[in-house]
C-alpha cells in the first residue's frame, strides 16, 4: 500500500531507557531498531540519569533529579522547555508514541499540542500492583490508579495494550479510546544463541551447582510486586521432599535484602543463589543454566521474561495469570499453579519425567517464535498508519 511506504518521523517518549531487565526498556529498544530498519526517522526523548541534559545520536536526555523516596530508581525531569525539546518541536514529528504515563507523558502532551502530532500510547504496567509504594491503603490506591489513568489518557488517539488482560483493565478504568492489542516482541536472535553442553556444565559448577541438580530460575527486577517471597516459601517446601534442587535468582532490586533474610530464616541458603544484576547481552546464558523458569508474579502485563525463558527452551512454572494465555500452554510447555500442592506436583513432574521436560523445552521454543520483534514492529507501524 502506498501509505505504508511513507517514511514517518516518529518520536518515542519514555521515562525509562537505560535501566536493565525492564520490559519498557526492552520494548523501546526493539521498537526503535525495527522502525529504523524500515527506514523511518525515529527519535527517543527520555529522562537523564543526572542533572545534565544531552543528546546521544537519536536519543535526547533531559536533566533530572532522583525520587528514590517514592520508588527506587525513579527520576523526575526538572525542565519541560529545554532547547533539546524545542529541537524536537521544530523537527515536527508525524506521530508521538508515549511509553510511560508519568513524567515523559508531559513531554509528549506538550509536543503534541504544539505540533498537532497524534499520540499513540502503550500501557505497559498495571499500577494496582505497585501502588503500595506510594499509598498505604491498597483500595484507595486502586481508585487513584483508575482515576489518574482515565484523566491522563482520555485524549490519546489510540492505546496499545500488550495483552487482553491490559485491554480489560483499561476498559474497567472507563477509557473509551480505540485500543490495539500488540504483544511486545523480543529479539529472538540473542535467545537462539546456545551454550555448548560443556560450557553450560562449567558455568553451573562455577556457581556451585552440581551436574545432577534441577535448577529453578527467576530472572528480572527484584521488586515486591513480583511476589518472589512466595516462590522462596514454595521452594523451601518442595525441598522437604526433594533436596536435589537449586533456586537461581538473577537480578537486583528493592526486595533483594528481604529475600536474602527470608532465605536465611528458612534455612535454605545452601540451595538459593543470588547472582545480582547481569549484563543484558548475557541473560540468555543464565536462562540456559536452568531447567525450569518459575514466577509467582501477577503484576505482569505480558511478562517478557516468560517469552525469553521459552525462547531459551525452558519449561515454565508460573502462578496462574491472564497474561500467560499465549505463552504457557498447560501440560505442553509447563504448568500454572494456584496452590502449594500444584506447585510441588509440577516440580515432581519436572524431576521424574525428563522426556516430558525435553518435549516441553521444544514446545516452549515453538511458542516463543510467535513473539519475534519483526512482527511487533510491523504491527505498531500499522497502528501509526491508522491514526494518520
Amino acid at each position: 500500500m502506498e501509505s505504508q511506504e511513507k517514511k514517518l518521523k516518529i518520536l518515542i517518549t519514555t521515562d525509562l531507557y537505560t535501566v536493565n531487565t525492564n520490559g519498557v526498556v526492552t520494548s523501546v529498544h526493539n521498537l526503535f531498531n525495527e522502525l529504523t530498519a524500515k527506514g523511518h526517522d525515529v527519535r527517543i526523548l527520555t529522562i537523564s540519569e543526572n542533572h545534565h541534559s544531552h543528546k546521544d545520536g537519536a536519543v535526547y536526555f533531559i536533566r533530572s533529579v532522583p525520587l528514590g523516596a517514592v520508588y527506587p530508581g525513579v527520576r523526575m525531569p526538572v525542565s519541560y522547555r529545554h532547547k533539546l525539546i524545542q529541537e524536537l518541536i521544530d523537527w515536527k514529528p508525524d506521530v508521538i508514541h508515549s511509553q510511560c504515563e508519568f513524567f515523559s507523558f508531559q513531554f509528549a502532551s506538550r509536543i503534541s499540542r504544539i505540533t498537532g502530532a497524534p499520540i499513540v500510547h502503550t500501557y505497559h504496567a498495571l499500577y494496582e500492583q505497585y501502588v503500595t509504594y506510594l499509598v498505604p491503603s491498597k483500595r484507595l490506591g486502586q481508585v487513584l490508579v483508575r482515576v489518574l489513568s482515565r484523566e491522563r489518557l482520555k485524549k490519546v488517539r489510540t492505546l496499545v495494550a500488550p495483552t487482553q488482560k491490559v485491554e480489560n483493565a483499561l476498559h474497567s478504568y472507563g477509557l473509551h479510546n480505540p485500543i490495539s492489542i500488540v504483544p511486545t516482541g523480543i529479539s529472538l536472535e540473542q535467545h537462539h544463541q546456545r551454550l555448548s553442553p560443556e560450557e553450560r556444565l562449567e558455568r553451573r559448577r562455577r556457581l556451585g551447582i552440581r551436574d545432577d541438580q534441577l535448577v529453578l530460575l527467576n530472572l528480572g527486577r527484584l521488586g515486591t510486586e513480583k511476589n518472589l517471597g512466595e516462590l522462596v516459601e514454595l521452594f523451601a517446601e518442595a525441598l522437604k521432599t526433594n533436596d536435589n534442587m537449586i533456586f537461581l535468582i538473577v537480578g537486583d532490586g528493592p526486595a533483594k535484602e528481604d529475600l536474602e533474610k527470608q532465605v536465611h530464616r528458612l534455612g535454605i541458603t545452601g540451595s538459593v543463589i543470588f547472582t545480582g544484576m547481569v549484563p543484558p547481552d548475557q541473560v540468555q546464558n543464565y536462562y540456559q543454566l536452568a531447567d525450569v523458569f518459575v514466577s509467582a508474579s501477577t503484576s505482569e502485563t505480558q511478562g517478557l521474561t516468560y517469552v525469553e525463558a521459552a525462547a531459551n527452551g525452558l519449561p515454565l512454572l508460573c502462578r496462574q495469570d491472564d497474561c500467560l494465555v499465549d505463552v504457557l500452554k498447560e501440560g505442553e510447555n509447563g504448568y500454572e499453579y494456584t496452590s502449594a500442592e500444584e506447585f510441588i506436583n509440577a516440580i515432581d513432574t519436572f524431576m521424574d519425567d525428563p522426556k516430558w521436560r525435553e518435549a516441553a523445552s521444544k514446545r516452549s521454543e515453538e511458542i516463543a517464535a510467535g513473539f519475534d520483534k519483526k512482527a511487533f514492529g510491523e504491527a505498531i507501524e500499522n497502528v501509526y498508519e491508522s491514526v494518520l
